[in-house]
């Protein structure tokens, strides 16, 4: 996408930065506080996933867990995570490392969100241009990191809030600067919240089938 194809959204070029990744944990953070969210069945599916909403708030708060230990060792891992020990809880249920206490309930799983977002957001601003983490879609560095963070939290807030009975949509300048950053050959020119669910597999675009796999470019663009 190029600059002039987000010219009607202020701030929406330059690259994806440490702030809109904060700004993308304090909105789903928000989200999962509603009294709405407080109050529902955290066992119903989340969208069209199979995991329940307790699942998949814990698998958005293990992605960035484990997107800010990526950036952590000074020698890290070339082709493989940084070692934790993962662990499903059944067939077909997430793997984490982290877990969130039910007894906690929503307010709990906030907390864990919270606190695992504010450590990726503390490694994005730390991390040194040459830091680079790895993930299957691609070796990333810090930028890239903070962009599947953002791909993460606004598609999985999207499934959330379906489970929920809520309405969610993230702010376009901030998903024009993950669509350019993750998803470069994505069409030009439309909303970028829409085309985020699209380059995702969940939305559909005129003129586009709805995609049934996909995958983002994480790879360093220098």
């Amino acid at each position: 996408m190029s600059d002039h194809d987000h010219a009607e959204l202020p701030h929406a070029a330059g690259p994806v930065t440490a702030d809109d990744l904060a700004e993308g944990v304090r909105l789903v953070v928000a989200l999962l506080r509603d009294p709405v969210a407080r109050a529902a069945d955290w066992g119903r599916p989340a969208g069209s996933l199979e995991w329940s909403c307790w699942e998949t708030a814990e698998h958005l708060a293990d992605d960035l867990f484990s997107y800010a230990a990526q950036l952590g060792p000074q020698t890290p891992p070339a082709t493989t995570h940084v070692p934790f020990v993962w662990r499903r809880t059944g067939p077909g249920k997430p793997a984490n490392v982290i877990f969130a206490e039910r007894e906690g309930g929503p307010e709990g799983m906030a907390q864990v969100l919270e606190a695992c977002g504010a450590l990726h957001v503390a490694m994005v601003r730390t991390a040194s241009p040459q830091a680079r983490a790895f993930h299957v879609f691609g070796t990333t560095d810090a930028e890239g990191s903070a962009a599947m963070g953002l791909a993460e939290l606004f598609v999985h807030a999207e499934d959330l809030a379906l489970g929920l009975g809520l309405d969610w949509e993230a702010p376009a300048a901030i998903c024009a600067r993950v669509l350019r950053r993750l998803f470069p050959e994505a069409p030009p020119g439309g909303d970028p919240w829409a085309t985020l669910l699209w380059a995702t597999g969940r939305g559909e675009l005129p003129g586009r089938e709805r995609l049934t796999r996909w995958r983002w470019d994480s790879a360093p663009r220098s």
